[in-house]
This record gives structure tokens, sequence and C-alpha cells, in this order.
């Protein structure tokens, strides 16, 4: 493995990184036209124009989260299909027009079938990114290169919100800049996908990613390119025990998230006597720290565990399941600086194996050739997770269902646990070979 790397592409190497680069701030963007509502809620409760309650708005929430669900099925699997980039444009250009249209009309109904387009709009990104960063980038490094390139949602959602709360109260006065202003930002995105995006090295006239890193090519690769239905491998993907499991681990990890994500403006300013521009603010605290979990669970992964996925993430989840269950009682204090803390240390603990079971470890066990497919299915049974997450706060107490977070938190460590050692399979090993080494063996790359 020492000369895995001794022979570099100068051309190769730039369009890796151009790649990374692209395909980070497009998902990036996708959180300033996804928080605009969260922001927006603050002066909607507050608009004597526009009559929506609490629990219409979780409604709302729950509308956008279930077709975020059904789009994360469906997307990956057009990605396998099609390749990334037509699916990619199309969900950022409609990502922008339904924000657009709820900054223009507003109503129940209205918001409603908005933000389920703005749902099927925003589940492009995932799988569809996903698959084409692991185009560029082999499994040995794609754990820190993951971990690195996760920063994206929540260097999104860091700056997406305060952005939003700054131009719409700050500025104007008005709820309803944060879609117009969140909008304006996905458009200058569109464009430079535009120019600089490609799906995958053959496309530019470069090797795969294994012949240039010299690495095994995966199974499902090598069988995938001897049949003619590419449903076939999407089927094998569906069929593989791991990826299954994972889906149920995000399902129940998922939820807290999206809490956070769409409410915590909501309950922060609810719970503290802060202004709004400072409850769209302090929640920034939970996306801030996104940009360092992935980043160190993903080094820890590659470099501890030897490209071992679950280790890091039970840990993770274990400390998880404390800081989720000591979150409202900090923030009954009124101390912003404790809940700053504690919204901190949330998202240091669950961004990491946030970004790594919907990531890496689904690309690892899907495989580059249903990669797509993988993080699709994976982050589609999350985000059926996540419309608990939107819909909860909306009707049930915030200490009761940070208590059930810190539940399915815990479910979810002791989920991973019995794998410690597993790694996926290469074309290397045999049908039934060791996929759990054993303690001390050099992984088989």
């Amino acid at each position: 493995m020492s000369n895995l790397f001794s022979i570099r592409n100068p051309k190769f190497e730039r369009w890796r990184w151009q790649i990374f680069a692209i395909t980070w701030l497009a998902y990036a963007s996708f959180y300033f036209t996804r928080k605009a509502f969260s922001v927006a809620k603050i002066g909607i409760e507050e608009d004597a124009t526009f009559d929506l309650t609490k629990e219409m708005m979780a409604n709302i929430d729950a509308s956008y989260l279930i077709a975020y669900a059904i789009g994360q099925f469906m997307w990956g699997m057009l990605a396998d299909r099609f390749g990334t980039r037509a699916v990619l444009l199309g969900g950022l250009v409609a990502s922008v027009v339904a924000a657009v249209a709820m900054g223009l009309f507003h109503g129940a109904a209205i918001f409603l079938i908005f933000v389920f387009i703005q749902g099927l709009a925003q589940s492009t990104g995932w799988s569809s990114l996903c698959k084409n960063v692991g185009n560029f980038f082999s499994r040995t490094e794609r754990g820190r290169v993951m971990g690195l390139w996760c920063t994206n949602y929540a260097f999104g959602g860091l700056v997406a919100s305060p952005f939003a709360g700054w131009v719409a109260y700050d500025i104007f006065n008005d709820w309803r800049m944060a879609f117009f202003a969140s909008a304006a930002v996905v458009v200058v995105v569109v464009a430079l996908v535009f120019i600089f995006q490609r799906n995958k090295p053959e496309d530019i006239g470069l090797s795969s990613i294994e012949e240039y890193h010299q690495e095994p090519i995966d199974e499902l690769e090598v069988e995938g390119d001897k049949r003619a239905n590419g449903w076939v491998e999407i089927k094998a993907v569906l069929s593989n025990k791991v990826v299954l499991l994972l889906g149920l681990i995000y399902f129940l990890l998922k939820p807290a998230r999206y809490a956070i994500l769409l409410w915590g403006p909501y309950i922060v300013y609810q719970e503290m006597d802060v202004s709004k521009a400072q409850a769209a603010t302090i929640p920034a605290a939970f996306e801030f720290a996104g940009l360092f979990g992935p980043v160190i669970l993903g080094f820890m992964s590659d470099k501890l565990f030897r490209s071992r996925r679950m280790p890091v993430c039970a840990i993770s989840l274990i400390l998880l399941t404390a800081a989720l269950a000591a979150f409202m009682p900090m923030i009954n204090t009124g101390n912003i600086y404790l809940v700053v803390g504690m919204l901190f240390l949330i998202g240091i603990t669950l961004y990491g194996p946030d970004s790594m079971v919907c990531g890496s470890a689904a690309i690892d066990f899907g495989t580059k050739k249903g990669a797509g497919t993988a993080t699709g299915f994976v982050n589609g049974c999350g985000s059926v997770g996540a419309v608990m997450g939107g819909l909860l706060p909306g009707y049930f107490a915030n200490e009761s269902i940070f208590i059930g977070f810190a539940v399915c938190s815990f479910v979810g460590g002791m989920l991973l646990l019995p794998l410690w050692n597993l790694l996926p399979k290469s074309s290397e090993q045999k049908e039934g070979a060791a996929v759990v080494p054993k303690p001390l063996q050099p992984t088989p790359y």
C-alpha cells in the first residue's frame, strides 16, 4: 500500500478536488432553502395577516419530510441509472422555485404544496452527490474524505439560519425575505455546478478511481458490468443486510437532528428570553459542531480502526445519548452559554455518526456501482424518522421528545456494537470469506 498513491496524475488530482469542492458547495447550498421556513416561523407566528398555528407548522414540516423521504428512495436509484448531474441540477432549480413561491404566496394549503415540492427537490442532493464523490475517491481514503466532505451540511445549516434571520429581521423586518434571500444564494450555486461538475472520471477521459489507485474493484461492480439490466444491481444493494441495518440505525438517529434543525430557533425563542435574531443564531452552535464531528470520526475510522466505520459510530452514539437527555435541563437554566455549549456537544456527537452511517459506510457496503441506491435508501430511512423530528415538537412537550431522542440514540449505538469489526467484501475475497477480519491482521486492500 506504500506505492498506492506514488504515481499521481495532475489532471486526475485537479478534477478530484474540483469535484470535492463543487459537490461540497452544492450540498451546503441546499440548506439555505431548506432552513428558510424554520427561520420564517418566528415571524409568521406574530404576523396577524397569516393565521398559521404551531400544529399546522408541524404538519407543514411533516409534508416536507415525507416528500424528502420519498425522494431519497427514488433519486438514489435514478442517479445510479442516469448519472448525478441531471438529478442534481433539476433539484437545485426546483428548490429555488419552491422557496420563491413560499415567499410570494402564503396560506396553509399553499405552504403544504410548495414545502412538499421543496422536500422532493432537496432529496436530489445527498445520494447523487455521495455517489459523485465516491466515483472520484477510493475506499482507503473515503473515511477521511467523506468526513471532511460531510461538513457541508453542518456548514450549510450553520450559515443559512443566521443569514436568513439577519436578512429577514434585521434588514427588512419581513419573514418573507428569508425565502427570497435563501433562493438567491442557490441560484448562484446552480450556475457553478453547471460549469464545474462532472459525474465520474471516465466522463473526462480518465480511468476509474480503482484503476488509478490500484485498488480491487467491488464485487457488485464486477458482476454489474456483465449484466445488461442495471436494476439487478439495485436489487442486490437493497438485499444487503448491512445496508438494511444502516437504514434502521439512521431511522433512529435522524429525528433528533431534524427537530433541532426545523424547530431549534422556535424552541429557543419560546424557552428563553432572547430576540428573534438571537433565536435564529443560537442553534447555529449545533451546526458549527458538525464541522468537526464528521472530520474527527472519518479520520479515526480510517487511521485508528483501519477503515472500520462502526466502532466510532457506536461510541459517539452512546455519548450523544447523555447529551440529548441533558439538553432541556440546560435550556431551562436560561443561560445562553450553557445552551450553546450543550448544542455544540450534541452536534459533535450527532453529526459524526450521522455522516458516517449515511455517507462512507453506505457507500462502502453499497459499493461504487450501487452507491446512489445505498445512500438513497439509508438516507430515505432516516428521512422517515426525520418526519417524527418535524412533527413531535408541534404536539408534545420538549422535555419528553428529547428523552425519546436519547433512547433512540442509545438503541442505535447498541445495534452497532455487534458490527464492531465489520468491513465490506472486495472482489479479491471469495463468497463467504471473512467480512469480519481477525484482530491485528492488516486490512486486505
